[in-house]
């Protein structure tokens, strides 16, 4: 099932996972990249799983907010591991094509469980890591 015993303490991050999914308001593509984080508690799980995760949830009709919520969700419940952070980075066909048709628009969305949604140095540890490149 990909879940093992955790080995250590330090902060697990997998970045630019690319996603496409489809708005389900307007039945237009939006597409972008997920990144996630989490802080072991007493398991851990195969890096190739949380890619999975990510396309099992944006693959269906959705929108770009409960995505970032349900992979965090989904790894609180399958880890249950002391913090995780997931940001979501995408650009909306219906932001450009329709309404305001803002063909440059970006939309970043994140969400925070355990101690990434208490600790600020945490969050920002975690925060300058995905913007390391």
């Amino acid at each position: 099932n990909g879940v093992f015993a955790a080995e250590g303490e330090g902060v697990v991050l997998v970045r630019d996972i690319e996603f496409h999914s489809l708005c389900e308001h307007h039945l237009l593509p939006f597409f972008g990249r997920v990144h996630v984080a989490y802080l072991p508690g007493e398991r851990i799980i195969g890096l190739s799983k949380i890619p999975r995760i990510v396309d099992l949830y944006a693959r269906r009709l959705q929108v770009q907010e409960r995505i970032t919520e349900q992979v965090a969700e989904a790894l609180m419940q399958l880890l249950q591991p002391r913090g995780v952070l997931v940001l979501a980075e995408a650009r909306h066909l219906c932001m450009a094509m329709r309404g305001v048709e803002k063909q440059h628009s970006a939309t970043d969305t994140r969400a925070l469980r355990g101690v990434y949604a208490h600790d600020a140095a945490a969050r920002q540890e975690v925060l300058s890591m995905i913007k390391e490149r």
